[in-house]
């Protein structure tokens, strides 16, 4: 499926059929819609599963018009789901991809029915710490672009992944990085950082929708995170994968589906 929005033709993994209430799953970095069809192949009996390509990745392709800024992306990313809706919908969002949905459930929660936030954050509080992302980021964007390879090696290096990287599925999931086009990601790396994402931490005490915070136990940085969301969050509650760390809805898919499904019945 694909929709044209002002800045993008966004290629949609579709999963359920019409009628249904939906969901709208936004993948992280380095990843594409692809990363949710275990999950939806499960949920397409009760749920319209639809998984964007996000900007930089996939098959989505920018118009010569298209917006760089956080803000204008996720503002790109509401006018889809405008598109797609047919019922209630509810968001889902994993580390980039839910930096991006806890953007759209704060500023647009008139579109959306709850949030499930994966490994995620409300960004960073000062412009001193947004500074300090801009540049690291920015000079990985150069890597990336210069030697791919190498850059996914030293990516999946970092500690956040070594749980993955132990996991059996890892050899499927590196070798889907590799059909990411590096010339695309690289602008995305730099336009959707954690450093150029408006700090979110302030805007939490206005939550409207129900919210759940997903973080894995060796994730220890993020778990703290969410800790923090939940005490300023209305209507929000975290729950904790035991040894799991930041790619938990990969390295424990059936508790992931699970507690995602009782989550949605719950607030059904």
């Amino acid at each position: 499926m694909k929709i044209t929005t002002s800045g993008y033709t966004f290629h949609i993994d579709t999963a359920g059929g019409t009628g249904m209430p939906c969901i709208f799953m936004l993948h992280g970095f380095l990843g594409s819609g692809k990363d949710w069809r275990h999950c939806a192949d499960k949920l397409q009996n009760r749920y319209a599963c639809f998984m964007p390509d996000l900007p930089g990745h996939g098959a989505t392709t920018a118009l010569d018009n298209a917006p760089h800024t956080f803000e204008d992306i996720a503002g790109q990313l509401a006018e889809t789901a405008i598109r797609i809706r047919t019922g209630p919908i509810h968001l889902v969002g994993y580390s980039m991809g839910g930096r991006l949905a806890l953007y759209l459930a704060l500023h647009y929660p008139n579109l959306f029915n709850s949030a499930v936030i994966v490994s995620s954050s409300p960004g960073l509080r000062t412009e001193e710490e947004r500074a300090r992302r801009r540049e690291s980021d920015d000079r990985l964007a150069e890597r990336l672009n210069d030697d791919f390879e190498g850059f996914l090696e030293e990516w999946y290096n970092m500690p956040l992944f070594e749980s993955l990287r132990n996991h059996s599925l890892f050899p499927e999931i590196l070798e889907r990085r590799r059909e990411n086009n590096p010339a695309a990601l690289a602008p995305a790396l730099r336009q959707l950082s954690t450093g150029r994402q408006p700090s979110l931490w302030d805007k939490l005490t206005e939550n409207k929708l129900p919210t759940v915070f997903f973080m894995g136990e060796k994730d220890t940085k993020y778990v703290e995170i969410a800790r923090q969301m939940v005490n300023l969050c209305p209507d929000s509650e975290q729950f904790i994968f035991p040894d799991c760390g930041h790619t938990l809805h990969i390295e424990n898919r059936h508790l992931f589906l699970n507690r995602l499904t009782a989550f949605l019945q719950h607030i059904s």
